[in-house]
């Protein structure tokens, strides 16, 4: 199979030609043969679309019957958000997105006329923490929350709330309480498996005595997603998330 470089090579006269501001309709003959057969196995026939399909359809099954979700690899877990956003929400909130390499904290005003505005900024998280004790890596979250906080001049005479997105299989037991199952996409922190980790939030936070904050609920990208896209259309359905690999 040639390498990439090679690949590309042999593509790029074809791209050199387009004008993508006009649109462009790709010439398939400028494509050699050897790039096509190269790329057959990334092309599926029905029958294994259908295999495909059938694969995840059953997977999903076992992930909800609940005596095959401990064996099944999609695990289908609850959330305890039951409600979706109707457009009438008014404030100011804070949200916490930790799912990788790089967690945000987000400054959501929410008003009149679906006014909304978001302030966010990208904290990033060390190797060494993703795979040091858990305590580091949640006094690192409150850390950079605390200095967001500031950054943006906060009045936290009184706890600010917040909703936190963990993005990491978590089995929940409540609206603000979940243990973590298991870790993925690289972290390995000690001492968070089979822990809440609202719990190790909370105590993070309140080992600074600096920020109050009260958090108003846990949940995975996925809910976090049609949550926030409920806000401004009430037709949404569904949420999903397409892209992330896991180590």
């Amino acid at each position: 199979m040639r390498t990439k470089p090679e690949m590309m090579g042999q593509l790029r006269p074809a791209f050199s030609e387009l004008n993508i501001s006009e649109g462009f309709e790709f010439d398939t003959e400028m494509v050699t043969n050897e790039i096509k057969e190269d790329c057959k196995p990334l092309l599926l026939s029905n029958e294994q679309l259908t295999t495909l399909m059938n694969d995840m359809d059953g997977a999903i099954r076992n992930g909800l019957s609940k005596d095959k979700n401990p064996s099944s690899i999609v695990k289908c877990y609850v959330t305890y958000v039951q409600d979706l956003p109707n457009g009438t929400e008014r404030g100011k909130f804070l949200a916490l997105d930790l799912g990788g390499t790089n967690f945000r904290v987000l400054l959501i005003e929410l008003g009149e006329n679906n006014y909304f505005h978001m302030d966010s900024e990208i904290f990033k998280v060390p190797a060494h923490i993703q795979t040091g004790k858990g305590t580091e890596l949640f006094d690192h979250i409150a850390k950079c929350l605390a200095e967001f906080i500031k950054k943006h001049n906060l009045d936290n005479k009184k706890a600010l709330p917040l909703g936190f997105t963990f993005s990491f299989p978590l089995r929940q037991v409540g609206l603000t309480k979940g243990y973590l199952n298991s870790w993925t996409k690289g972290f390995n922190c000690s001492g968070v498996v089979d822990e809440d980790v609202v719990r190790l939030l909370k105590d993070a936070i309140k080992r600074r005595k600096d920020v109050q904050i009260d958090v108003c609920g846990i949940l995975n990208d996925t809910t976090g997603t049609i949550m926030s896209c409920a806000w401004k259309n009430p037709n949404t359905k569904i949420g999903l998330i397409v892209g992330m690999l896991s180590k």
